[in-house]
C-alpha cells in the first residue's frame, strides 16, 4: 500500500444526496432505498451537512421502523432537515490521503466521511467499511 495514495481512490461512484429543502420523509426513503446510514446534505453542489439514520430516530422518538411509514414521515414532515442534520462535521480534502482518511474516521464521531474540495463542492463520501474493504484487498 502507497502511503501517498489518496483519499479519492476509495470513492466508489456518486455519492447519495439530499438536497437542505428536501422533506425528511424522502430523507428516510433514501436511507431505506440506498441501504446507507448516513447521507450528505448539500445546497447546490456545496456539501452543508450530514443526516444519519440515528438522527432519525431520536427526533421521531425512536419509532421510524416499527411504526406505520405514514405516520412517521407525517411527523418527520414537521420539521426541516437543517434542524436535524449535523453541521458540524469532520471532513477531507481530496488531496488528503488514506492515511488522513483513515485517522479522520478513528478519531471521528461519524462512520462516513464526506471528501470536500476547497470551493465545498462535495465529491465523494467514504466510509469505515469502504476503508476496511481497501485494507483487506492489500493482503
Amino acid at each position: 500500500m502507497k502511503r501517498s495514495e489518496k483519499v479519492t481512490h476509495l470513492i466508489s461512484g456518486e455519492p447519495v444526496t439530499v438536497h437542505e429543502k428536501q422533506k425528511l420523509s424522502e430523507v428516510r426513503a433514501a436511507l431505506n432505498e440506498h441501504r446507507i446510514h448516513h447521507i450528505p446534505v448539500v445546497s447546490g453542489d456545496r456539501f452543508i451537512g450530514l443526516i444519519s439514520a440515528s438522527d432519525l430516530l431520536r427526533v421521531s422518538y425512536g419509532d421510524t421502523y416499527t411504526q406505520d411509514p405514514r405516520t412517521i414521515d407525517a411527523l418527520l414532515d414537521t420539521m426541516t432537515i437543517r434542524e436535524v442534520m449535523a453541521e458540524d462535521v469532520l471532513t477531507a480534502s481530496p488531496d488528503d490521503t488514506i492515511r488522513d482518511a483513515a485517522e479522520k474516521l478513528a478519531n471521528g464521531a461519524f462512520h462516513c466521511l464526506p471528501i470536500v474540495a476547497a470551493n465545498g463542492e462535495l465529491k465523494g463520501v467514504v466510509t469505515s467499511t469502504d476503508l476496511i474493504k481497501f485494507l483487506l484487498d492489500q493482503f
